[in-house]
C-alpha cells in the first residue's frame, strides 16, 4: 500500500509557481502556473504589475538636445559615434539608440555583437562599431548582421577573412591602434604585419583607423600629445602601405572639448550624451558644449517612524540621532545601485527640501531624516537623482561622495529598476 499523500492543487500550483517564474523585462512579470487534472493541463497567466515604488525616468529630449548640442560643437564635417555601449550606460539601449537614429545619428558605439545584433533586430538602420572587438565565433553574425568590427589581434583578421570566404562578401573593420593607454590595440611597432594581411586579403576593407586617449579630461597632461602624435605617426605608416581609410577618431567626451586636434573625421562621445563630463583639470579655460542629466531616479516614502534622541539607527547602528527624529524608509537600496558609500553621507529631495541619508544602505532599504521637511508622509515623491523645486542631485554629487565617477553611479542602476521613458525635458 501505497503511504504517498496526494499533493493539493494548490501546493501543485506553488511549486510550479516558484519553478517556473519567468522574468521579463521591463514592468511586468509573466508566470505560468499549471493545474493538475487527471485529463488535461491548463495554463494559467498570472500577470505581475512591477509596482515597487522606485523607478528611473529617461528624457529623450534631453538625449537628444545634448546629441544636437555636441553636432554643433564639432561642426557638419565632423561625424559622430554615439557610443550607447553597456545598456546605453543603463539608460535604456534600444530606446536612446531609437532616439538619436531619429536625431540623425548614423553611427553607433557598442561593445558587443550581442549588442550590436540587439541594436540591428530593433530596427537600427545606421553603422555599428564593437568597440572593443569580438569573441572566437562571432564572425558569422557580424557578416549577417552588417557590424563593423574594431580588430588589433591577428586573430580577429584571421577569423574575419574566413566568414568573408564563406559567405562570398566582403567587410568594413576599423584598426585599432594603441598609442600608450597599452590596454586594446595593435602596437605601432607591429603594424607592418598587420598592414602585410590587409594587402593580402582585399576582402577585409580598412575603413577606419582609432586609438583612445587615457586622460583627455587633464588639460595640462603632456601624454594626450604624445598619444595623438604617435596616433599620426601610425596613420602615416599605413597610409604609406597604400590604404586609404574613411575615418580616423580619437576623441572621447572628454578630448572632444580639450583637443581640437583629436577631433578628425570622428567623435565618439558617450558620457556627454546623457549629460556628464569628467572633472576638467588644468589652466586651460575652454567652453564646453552644454549637456544635461538625462536619467532622473526617484521613489517613494513607504514607512515613517519617530525616534527619541540617542537611538542608534540601522544595521550595527553606525548612526546615532542626536535629537528626537521622523525617520522615513525609502523602498530602494544597494541592490538597486544606490551606493553603499552614500551611507550617513548623501542626501535626497522631497517637497522641494534637501533629507540626509541615515544609518547604512542596505540592500533594498534606506532610511532618511525628514524631521526639517515639513508635511513628508507616506507616498511622497523622493528624488534620489534629479531636481525637484529649486535644487537638484546629479551622479557627480553622488560620485564626489562615494569617491568615484559619474559612469559608475549610471552603470550600477539595477535593471530591476524599471525605466520610464519620456519626450519630455527633464528638469
Amino acid at each position: 500500500m501505497s503511504t504517498k499523500r496526494p499533493i493539493s492543487t494548490f501546493t501543485y500550483r506553488l511549486a510550479r509557481l516558484l519553478r517556473t517564474s519567468i522574468p521579463l523585462s521591463g514592468t511586468k512579470q509573466v508566470r505560468f502556473a499549471t493545474a493538475p487534472t487527471f485529463r488535461r493541463k491548463v495554463a494559467v497567466p498570472i500577470v505581475f504589475e512591477n509596482n515597487r515604488p522606485t523607478w528611473a525616468e529617461i528624457s529623450l529630449r534631453n538625449l537628444r538636445d545634448n546629441f544636437k548640442s555636441i553636432q554643433r560643437y564639432v561642426g557638419p564635417q565632423v561625424q559622430i559615434c554615439a557610443v550607447v555601449k553597456a545598456d546605453a550606460y543603463r539608460h535604456g539601449l534600444v530606446e536612446c539608440s531609437t532616439a538619436l537614429q531619429e536625431e540623425g545619428a548614423t553611427w553607433f558605439g557598442v561593445t558587443s555583437t550581442e549588442e550590436g545584433v540587439q541594436l540591428r533586430r530593433a530596427g537600427i538602420q545606421g553603422r555599428i562599431l564593437l568597440m572593443t572587438g569580438f569573441w572566437h565565433g562571432d564572425e558569422d553574425a557580424i557578416i549577417a548582421q552588417g557590424l563593423t568590427p574594431a580588430v588589433w589581434e591577428n586573430w580577429h583578421l584571421v577569423h574575419l577573412q574566413q566568414a568573408s570566404r564563406r559567405h562570398n562578401s566582403s567587410m568594413a573593420v576599423h584598426l585599432k591602434v594603441d598609442t600608450g593607454m597599452a590596454r586594446l590595440g595593435v602596437l605601432p611597432s607591429n603594424l607592418g604585419e598587420t598592414t602585410a594581411f590587409l594587402q593580402a586579403h582585399p576582402e577585409i576593407r580598412l575603413e577606419g583607423i582609432f586609438t583612445h586617449l587615457a586622460s583627455a579630461e587633464e588639460l595640462a597632461e603632456s601624454g594626450t600629445g604624445g598619444q595623438l602624435s604617435s596616433f599620426r605617426e601610425a596613420v602615416r605608416s599605413i597610409r604609406q602601405a597604400g590604404f586609404s581609410p574613411k575615418y580616423l577618431h580619437a576623441a572621447n567626451s572628454a578630448a572632444i572639448v580639450s583637443r581640437s586636434d583629436a577631433r578628425l573625421d570622428m567623435v565618439r562621445p558617450g558620457i556627454s550624451l546623457y549629460g556628464y563630463y569628467l572633472p576638467f583639470t588644468g589652466r586651460t579655460a575652454r567652453p564646453i558644449p552644454k549637456v544635461v542629466p538625462v536619467l532622473s531616479w526617484k521613489t517613494r516614502i513607504i514607512s515613517m517612524k519617530c525616534i527619541v534622541s540617542g537611538q542608534r539607527i540601522g544595521y550595527n547602528g553606525t548612526y546615532t540621532a542626536t535629537r528626537a527624529s521622523r525617520i522615513a524608509v525609502l523602498p530602494v537600496g544597494y541592490a538597486d545601485g544606490l551606493n553603499r558609500q552614500l551611507s550617513s553621507q548623501g542626501k535626497v529631495l522631497i517637497h522641494g527640501e534637501c533629507a540626509p541619508i541615515v544609518g547604512r544602505i542596505s540592500m533594498d532599504l534606506t532610511l532618511i531624516d525628514v524631521t526639517d521637511v515639513a508635511g513628508a508622509q507616506i507616498g511622497d515623491e523622493v528624488t534620489l537623482l534629479g531636481a525637484s523645486g529649486q535644487r537638484a542631485i546629479n551622479a557627480a554629487d553622488h560620485a564626489s561622495l562615494a569617491s568615484t565617477i559619474p559612469y559608475e553611479i549610471l552603470c550600477n542602476i539595477s535593471k530591476r529598476v524599471p525605466r520610464h521613458f519620456t519626450d519630455h525635458v527633464a528638469p
